[in-house]
């Protein structure tokens, strides 16, 4: 076992490693596992198919506990080891090296979602295992930022029978607000085929990207209607209480004198609580081949399910109660929540920073936030793990 850090030390050396998501995880994971490593604590990955990243899970305590409970008491704690790419100019730092500041930290991850991770991992190490009645679990996994893969990896290939504790906290940055619902996130990719040809000859070839801009302005016609629809849980979603459809990105032709002969456009759908992904899609296939008048193909490329956890759970209502919160908070962005809950485990979302500057040059974690989450956090174990319920 490594010597216990401070939560802003252990930050620190998080931050150090660059776990973009087209990096490896491991450097990362291996320090984690060498710090948490104790006994009465069970260190185990779940390697992603390629064996290139992982997920890990690690369990403290929970001496007394069955797996044949089916109130599965305790508590996971959750966060995705990843973050986004830090090549913007406007940074005026290392986004790799932690800056402390007056008021706060500043780096790559800081608030998401390092600065959670490091209180997560330092409650584990800190805690006592012969005081917890019931099992700590820390549930950290990777490619969260590009679609949540292992978090859906991790509900794929993890067995049925070793079930976790019911009760999760996802520790996204929310202000410390506790979030109970969000929207799910999908996409579709369109591909259009045509026939290349030099430009100067324009009836040898057929053009890939006139029948994508017809599906443009009619995904355009579909959005607008979707944002016309009434939709379960909207009144909880503010300014955008319906599904949100964007044609994110189009890419075709090869150069301005050759008739293109493909065109790609991605399409991104965001899904309320209570509502399927696919119904959605074969709106999009149904607007798309009524206005193109061509042929194309329709993948779906990736899904992030929405969430909702009920107002009178328990745990919610004892975070609601700590930070002395009264009312329903949603978030428009998907988390590995999302997927968590699709294997029975009831997740709220809660944790320190704010998404104002997530995935933004100088992101960063304030001091008092930080130090206040890691406060509530050891309240919150305390209640979950070590009193018998």
């Amino acid at each position: 076992m490594a010597s216990l850090l401070s939560d802003a030390d252990l930050l620190r050396r998080l931050v150090s490693f660059d776990t973009t998501s087209h990096n490896s995880n491991l450097p990362m994971s291996d320090f984690l596992c060498d710090y948490l490593d104790r006994p009465g604590v069970a260190i185990e990955r779940n390697p992603s198919p390629d064996g290139d990243k992982t997920n890990l899970v690690v369990t403290v305590g929970g001496r007394g506990d069955s797996e044949e409970d089916e109130e599965r008491p305790g508590l996971v704690l959750s966060g995705h080891m990843d973050v986004v790419p830090a090549g913007e100019p406007e940074w005026r730092s290392d986004p790799f090296e932690l800056i402390e500041t007056e008021t706060g930290y500043v780096g790559r991850g800081a608030c998401d979602m390092k600065g959670f991770v490091a209180l997560a991992v330092n409650a584990a190490a800190r805690a006592e295992t012969e005081r917890l009645s019931h099992p700590l679990v820390l549930l950290l996994t990777y490619d969260e930022e590009i679609g949540t893969l292992g978090a859906r990896h991790f509900v794929d290939t993890w067995p049925a029978e070793r079930s976790l504790p019911r009760r999760a906290i996802v520790g996204e940055p929310t202000s410390l607000r506790a979030v109970r619902m969000h929207k799910g996130h999908a996409s579709a990719r369109l591909t259009f085929h045509g026939v290349g040809a030099h430009t100067g000859y324009p009836h040898l070839g057929k053009s890939a990207i006139e029948p994508a801009g017809r599906a443009v302005v009619a995904l355009a016609e579909l959005r607008r209607q979707l944002e016309a629809e009434h939709c379960p849980h909207g009144e909880h979603f503010g300014e955008v209480p319906f599904v949100a459809l964007s044609a994110s990105r189009i890419r075709g032709g090869t150069a301005v004198n050759v008739v293109p002969d493909r065109c790609v456009i991605d399409v991104g759908f965001r899904v309320l609580p209570g509502m399927e992904a696919a119904p959605i899609a074969e709106r999009i296939q149904l607007a798309v081949t009524e206005a193109a008048g061509e042929s194309f193909e329709m993948s779906r490329v990736e899904q992030s399910p929405p969430l909702l956890l009920d107002d009178g759970n328990d745990l919610y209502r004892a975070v609601c109660e700590l930070i002395g919160q009264d009312r329903t908070v949603s978030v428009s962005y998907a988390t590995d929540g999302g997927w968590f809950a699709t294997a029975g485990l009831d997740c709220l979302i809660w944790g320190p920073g704010t998404i104002d500057v997530a995935h933004k040059p100088n992101e960063w974690m304030p001091k008092d936030e930080l130090s206040l989450a890691s406060q509530l956090l050891e309240v919150v174990v305390e209640r979950f793990c070590a009193n018998d319920r």
